[in-house]
């Protein structure tokens, strides 16, 4: 019968006493279904040991590589208590100097008895809610341009059309409707890109708190679109969730948009893209606004001062790094892996030491927040896109 069915103390102790009354190693292993070598280390075992070498042994490991003994771990555990404020290697190097002729554990394995003992404070990161920020009015053109996606409708091919518009708020130019077929900012990016190519740049960008303005999941709630417009100067506006009134004059030029063009929609976005490129000639040079006094966009508005020419290298020279965060959004520094978002992918940040191995970290003018050596984990600050903290308009 084989071991796996009976108890193995039992067939062990049987194929001993088969050995012992003459019968042959190769026969009784092959009758108990294991190999001759472990024939032959259980009877040696018997020999040595006798019946009780034959229980299992326990595999555990004699010593586990951070367990400490309990004389060493309670002197740490006190220089904790004494000291709740320093990490794991403070406390080392204190231990060190008080007890030179004991070998000192690890840091990691320090900060794991502190943490097994509660002593070990992790700083929740805050979990962005969209609030909206402070609202500003535009004086001139390209003081605020207003972006967002007029709702989706489906086409005649029955397929979907998401429509991308832009404006001046001061003036009411429609610079653009652009079919397409997602919100995802893989599609919103070369849309603005034309268009800032075009009539160059604005002093702000108001637009609500969805896809790909914004991402709820994202440190502060930003978004590669958002992040590639504070690296070229444009500030961020941000309506309330649920308020709508906020981005009024655009959502206005929605509902005449929508009248126009999709009552009925066109068979494909081809069509589609005509009909949109249409309207906006209509809306801008032909369509005069009773709050323009009768005047056509096209009288008003004049292309931005400010031209676009891309995104150059941001520099930190008050800092003591600067670091590319890697395509998966961390920051690797020394042998250090902080992780902290991924729209700042290939963005330059800088760092710099404000204390013991704890850094602050820089985007532009904006600091985000802090990670330390120790637990490795990033805590951002409070939010620096809120009303309180972004700039006026220039103008």
């Amino acid at each position: 019968m084989p071991w796996k069915e009976c108890s193995v103390l039992d067939e062990r102790m049987k194929f001993i006493a088969k050995l012992i009354d003459g019968e042959q190693m190769s026969a009784l292993c092959e009758e108990a279904g294991i190999s001759r070598k472990t024939g032959y280390k259980l009877w040696n075992r018997y020999q040595n040991s006798g019946a009780k070498a034959l229980t299992d042994r326990s595999r555990k490991p004699h010593r586990f590589s951070n367990q400490l003994p309990e004389q060493i771990e309670r002197v740490l555990l006190r220089i904790k208590r004494d000291k709740p404020h320093w990490g794991a290697p403070k406390v080392r190097e204190l231990f060190i100097r008080k007890y030179p002729d004991i070998r000192p554990p690890a840091v990691s394995t320090i900060h794991a008895i502190f943490d097994k003992n509660g002593l070990v404070i992790c700083r929740k990161r805050r979990r962005y809610k969209a609030q909206g920020t402070e609202l500003f009015g535009a004086k001139q053109a390209n003081d605020l341009w207003c972006a967002d996606f007029k709702g989706e409708f489906m086409m005649g091919n029955q397929s979907y059309c998401y429509p991308l518009t832009i404006t001046d708020q001061f003036s009411r130019f429609l610079f653009t409707v652009e079919g397409l077929t997602s919100i995802q900012e893989s599609g919103a990016f070369p849309v603005f890109e034309r268009v800032f190519e075009e009539f160059g740049l604005p002093n702000a960008m108001r637009t609500d708190n969805g896809v790909p303005f914004a991402s709820p999941n994202s440190l502060f709630g930003l978004s590669k679109l958002s992040v590639w417009w504070l690296r070229l100067g444009i500030r961020i506006e941000r309506i309330k969730p649920g308020h709508p009134e906020q981005n009024g004059r655009h959502e206005r030029m929605h509902l005449t948009l929508k009248k126009e063009t999709a009552k009925p929609a066109a068979q494909n976005l081809l069509a589609q893209q005509e009909k949109f490129d249409g309207f906006v000639e209509e809306f801008n040079r032909e369509r005069p606004h009773q709050a323009l006094a009768m005047k056509l966009p096209a009288e008003i508005y004049r292309p931005s001062s400010r031209v676009y020419k891309g995104i150059g290298r941001v520099e930190y020279p008050m800092h003591d790094h600067t670091i590319t965060v890697t395509r998966c959004g961390r920051i690797c520094m020394k042998n250090l892996k902080i992780s902290l978002s991924t729209v700042f992918a290939g963005q330059d940040i800088g760092v710099k030491e404000v204390s013991d191995k704890i850094w602050q970290v820089t985007f532009m003018d904006y600091d985000l927040g802090f990670f330390d050596e120790e637990s490795k984990n990033f805590a951002p600050s409070v939010n620096p896109f809120g009303a309180k903290v972004l700039p006026m308009s220039s103008v």
